[in-house]
């Protein structure tokens, strides 16, 4: 009877690690995909901050248009197209400009900045803002009362498999539509 009841509790305990192991598991995994969370909207948000301190500085925004870019969009999607003194900025989604990236990407094509943040009036450059984004991965839409809000929208790869969704939204004052 003792060796029956001692493999029984061996059995237990058994059971009872593995059960530990597993949470301890899903809590790492758990912090993983927290930290991730926090690191690609801190991202998000920058990308969004420069959009915004674009907008501010431009004369007239068009939607979903990429006509007389400053950059060749290579086939990628024009979300936004702001007017500015410095020149066109073009906000485009699509493929990678080179396979360092994860996924689609959003672009930023315009001015380059000068030491102090300051737009330059040197040609226009082509800059990767954020990568692994969904499809349509940045969307722009016109709301009542001269209000724009503007969608980020990223799936990353799971190291288990599956994909973690990460959006970030804002809504803010746009400029009148071009004549």
């Amino acid at each position: 009877m003792a060796l029956l009841e001692l493999l029984l509790a061996l059995g237990l305990g058994l059971m009872l690690v593995a059960v530990v192991i597993n949470l301890l598991l899903a809590g790492g995994d758990n912090g993983l995909r927290l930290a991730r969370l926090l690191r690609e909207r801190t991202w998000q948000r920058r990308s969004l901050t420069l959009i915004r301190a674009d907008l501010r500085r431009a004369a007239a925004l068009e939607l979903a248009s990429g006509v007389g870019s400053a950059c060749p969009l290579a086939g990628r999607r024009p979300v936004l197209q702001l007017r500015t003194a410095n020149g066109p900025i073009t906000y485009a989604v699509g493929a990678p400009p080179s396979p360092i990236w994860r996924g689609q990407v959003l672009l930023r094509c315009g001015p380059a900045f000068g030491l102090y943040g300051e737009p330059s009036a040197g040609a226009a450059q082509n800059r990767v803002l954020l990568d692994g984004l969904a499809d349509p991965g940045l969307r722009a839409e016109r709301l009542e009362r001269g209000r724009l809000r503007l969608l980020l929208e990223q799936h990353l790869p799971l190291p288990g498999g599956g994909k973690q969704r990460i959006t970030t939204t804002l809504v803010l004052a746009a400029p009148a539509p071009p004549p």
